[in-house]
């Protein structure tokens, strides 16, 4: 690994949670169960760990009893520049439902196009870039 990667607990709904983001996002899905793992400290079907590979790549699991989930306060994950315009108002287009748009995907004064959503996970996203 290069850089940092995202590991989230979520609130019983990683399956859903990390499905979402390999429809929005592509890539490689791969979900274990806590039977899978021999775990009994939850539902055995509740996920103890899931990936998503790919150009957006994210980790994450059902948070187990006593466990905080997921829950942020001024940080966003940023995906500036990281894919062509059309891919990025996709994205955010497709993060949005379900969401609350902070600020929408536009040209803004100092010349570059970003925006800010709150996807229905929770999770702010910062997506944008500059003009071609």
């Amino acid at each position: 690994m290069t850089a940092p990667q995202i590991y989230l607990s979520f609130p019983g709904t990683a399956r859903e949670a990390l499905s979402f983001y390999a429809d929005v996002f592509g890539g490689e899905l791969s979900l274990h169960t806590n039977e899978d793992f021999g775990r009994s400290d939850g539902s055995p079907d509740a996920i103890a760990h899931g990936v998503l590979t790919g150009v957006v790549a994210l980790a994450g699991s059902d948070a187990a009893a006593g466990e905080k989930p997921v829950r942020f306060e001024g940080l966003m994950l940023s995906l500036l520049g990281t894919a062509v315009p059309e891919v990025l108002h996709d994205w955010f287009d497709q993060l949005a439902v379900g969401g609350v748009v902070v600020d929408p995907l536009a040209p803004k004064p100092w010349g570059a196009s970003d925006g800010q959503v709150i996807d229905r996970h929770g999770l702010h996203w910062l997506i944008g870039y500059e003009p071609e």
